[in-house]
């Protein structure tokens, strides 16, 4: 702070994201539009301080904005509280914390009109009702400016305090998502980023290995390289360790290496050093050639994951969930003398459902899965989380590992999915897993 009281604004852009919304705040609905902004604001060299979850009560909104007026951000962008019911309240709140009168842009009270028509054709809307709710969503701070509508409600780009920019967004990720450009071009906006520099960014991906090794490494790696010019971020998503390092030009000496300390570390553990997932990992490296599944206790999950992304019909034939004994004995052929002397949680049964699967689909590769997801089911012998996985291939070749995957039903079942498509990776690569 200066001598008279007001926020020194630093030469790096920074922000904070106020996120409303009573059922966020209690958890009926997860929040994915503050991650979203952050990320997006962190590509563009914006330091995001913080991001604050609300209710939907002016009171809870205002004092979020007045804590972020007090930090001296550059930014603050809102998300949810628009529209024309009783508790959409973020534009009047902003109005009322920055000063400014609420008034109506006709402009914007045309488009919204023109853009609820159709619905008021198709749903036979009462006229008065709507025409009301138009004229709510068309009233902005004096001064503002709106953001065309991706939904019905616009959004806003509001002159605050002492410089800040305040942009009020909508609440669902398609429309917030959609109207992300033209809040960026917005002249208010766009000033505040012609002083950004973007980060740049190093992105390791990891699998199977123990995060305290991780950490020791890194430990071993900053006793032999300042790194005090990095920003680097750890994170453990389903078994796979992301590691993440930003930093500005001039420091790319030191990144390098964090990524040569730890490739020398654990190079059997990394599998992607641009950021790629474990999926499309596993498309690249297919290379035209084809993968089918069978699955018991991820319920068609793995041939859900294999099918995300576009084009995967190049090289995903399809997959069989044999969730009962009988099925696999059906529709893979697994031999019920094998499932009655082992179980049908076993390395054979696994072996049997991916040789099932590559005759049946004449795929390259297949990939089985069968296990114990609980929370009931497993035994003093095979425990909740027992797991057996096979990624096998047309030539005879067969990778076969049983893991112990902890955690609740739906972590098992993810944490399997991910441990699958690490085994076919390594069995398309030739490399020994680790163990």
């Amino acid at each position: 702070m200066s001598d008279t009281g007001r926020t020194v604004r630093s030469e790096e852009p920074t922000a904070g994201v106020i996120v409303t919304g009573t059922e966020v705040l209690s958890g009926q609905v997860t929040d994915r539009n503050g991650p979203w902004i952050s990320e997006r604001l962190g590509e563009l060299g914006v330091r995001v301080i913080s991001i604050l979850c609300v209710g939907d009560r002016p009171g809870d909104l205002g004092a979020a904005l007045d804590f972020m007026a007090a930090e001296g951000l550059d930014l603050v962008f809102t998300s949810g509280g628009l529209g024309p019911t009783a508790d959409d309240l973020t534009a009047q709140t902003v109005a009322d914390h920055v000063g400014r009168e609420m008034q109506l842009d006709e402009a914007l009270e045309a488009q919204i009109a023109e853009i609820l028509a159709g619905y008021a054709k198709r749903w036979k809307f009462d006229p008065e009702a709507l025409a009301e709710s138009n004229r709510k969503q068309a009233m902005v701070p004096d001064g503002a400016q709106p953001l065309s509508p991706v939904g019905t409600a616009p959004g806003l780009v509001v002159p605050g305090r002492e410089g800040q920019v305040i942009v009020v967004l909508p609440g669902p990720p398609r429309e917030l998502q959609g109207m992300w450009p033209d809040a960026l071009d917005s002249k208010p906006v766009s000033a505040v980023l012609a002083r950004a520099e973007p980060y740049r960014n190093l992105a390791i991906r990891m699998h199977a290995l123990p995060e305290s090794e991780l950490a020791a490494s890194l430990r071993e790696i900053e006793a032999e390289t300042d790194l005090s010019e990095l920003e680097i971020v750890t994170c453990l998503r389903g078994g796979e360790i992301y590691v993440d390092v930003r930093y500005r030009p001039g420091a790319e000496s030191a990144a390098e290496a964090v990524r040569e300390g730890l490739r020398s570390r654990h190079a059997g553990f990394m599998f992607s050093e641009e950021g790629e997932l474990a999926d499309e990992v596993v498309t690249r490296l297919l290379a035209g050639r084809t993968v089918a599944v069978a699955e018991s206790c991820t319920g068609g999950m793995l041939a859900a994951k294999m099918t995300d992304r576009p084009g995967a019909s190049d090289h995903f034939l399809g997959g069989v969930v044999s969730y009962t004994d009988q099925a696999k004995v059906d529709l893979l052929g697994v031999d019920p003398a094998l499932i009655e002397r082992d179980g049908a949680v076993s390395a054979g049964v696994a072996e049997s459902m991916a040789d099932g699967a590559l005759e049946r689909f004449g795929s390259d590769f297949a990939v089985a899965v069968t296990g114990i997801a609980g929370p009931g089911g497993g035994s003093e012998e095979k425990p909740v989380g027992t797991v057996w996985i096979c990624a096998a291939s047309s030539d005879g070749r067969k990778l076969t590992r049983g893991p112990l995957i902890p955690g609740d039903r739906a972590s098992i079942r993810l944490r399997t999915v991910v441990v699958s498509l690490h085994l076919l990776r390594h069995l398309i690569t030739g490399e020994e897993p680790p163990r």
